[in-house]
């Protein structure tokens, strides 16, 4: 099976999309139908307020086969190299470089590979942001990453990432960034040894600059940012999914895999973007423009 057959996406950033891997399987007009289709659960999934403006709203609506509160009860993970409360580090005000995190030595997945960098703010008043380093040499089976603190953009520097999400499936090579917003449980699936960085926001979502006296077109276009198209799997297994919340982490574990939404529609979703697809700004006539006219989101 082709890339092209596995992977297939919607484009444009921010946009409401309507996605159904079986037809039929999406309700039309209604959002929470007494019956849905197929016998599916009917779930929003909330990346805001619901009060909030409606540019500023970020919700989808997901139809699964089992609901996704049947899960055990979590249990505390240890993991030293993880930080989520910065007001107990020691300031340093010297300057810092780092060189690529080394790969581990024992078998490591994503979720069990990071690296807190830096960070500043308070996770528990969504404030803030955090700097990680990752680094693994297997991928997730049977296993999935949930973050309740803040949504992500992974950077990989090494090493293709073949990431399933509930609301879809995403290749991301280096040279490409991911984003995953807060809430959403996604695996890792790698080929050898893979690393790179994540920029983990606390407050808010990843939004597009104003593009001011540039005009309409330039700098990241809408169109080039790429959501997935529903895809799910109905398999009963025993499925750990880890957690980070308040910076710990914690574990829980469900009878099926979390990959069963069948259809979804809204704006909220995880999307990647080729940096290749950048349109560059700048001047060389006399003086150089700020380094801020190279921002992509």
């Amino acid at each position: 099976m082709s890339d092209n057959d596995t992977y297939k996406y919607n484009s444009g950033f921010g946009n409401h999309f309507s996605t159904e891997a079986i037809p039929g399987s999406l309700p039309v007009a209604q959002n929470t139908p007494q019956r849905c289709a197929f016998g599916l659960y009917a779930e929003q999934l909330s990346g805001s307020p619901f009060t909030a403006p409606r540019d500023c709203n970020k919700r989808s609506w997901l139809y699964r086969i089992l609901p996704s509160v049947k899960q055990s009860a979590y249990t505390k993970l240890d993991n030293p190299y993880l930080v989520g409360n910065f007001s107990n580090c020691q300031p340093n005000p010297n300057q810092f470089r780092w060189a690529p995190m080394p790969f581990p030595e024992v078998p490591t997945d994503f979720s069990e590979g990071w690296h807190t960098v830096c960070g500043a703010g308070d996770i528990s008043t969504k404030s803030g942001l955090a700097i990680h380093m990752y680094a693994c040499n297997e991928s997730m089976v049977d296993k999935g990453f949930h973050n309740s603190d803040g949504e992500l953009l992974i950077v990989p520097q090494q090493g293709v990432l073949d990431i399933v999400t509930e609301l879809g499936k995403l290749k991301v090579s280096p040279g490409e960034i991911v984003v995953i917003p807060r809430g959403i449980i996604f695996s890792v699936g790698i080929e050898g040894e893979t690393r790179g960085y994540i920029l983990e926001v606390f407050d808010s979502q990843f939004e597009l600059p104003d593009l001011g006296p540039i005009g309409a077109n330039g700098l990241a276009n809408p169109r080039d940012f790429l959501y997935p198209v529903a895809a799910y799997e109905e398999r009963e297994c025993k499925f750990e999914v880890v957690s980070k919340f308040l910076g710990e982490l914690f574990v829980t574990t469900k009878p099926v895999s979390p990959y069963n939404v069948v259809a979804w529609h809204g704006n909220y979703a995880p999307y990647k973007y080729n940096l290749d697809n950048f349109v560059v700004v700048n001047s060389v006539s006399i003086d150089h423009l700020d380094p801020s006219i190279f921002t992509g989101i």
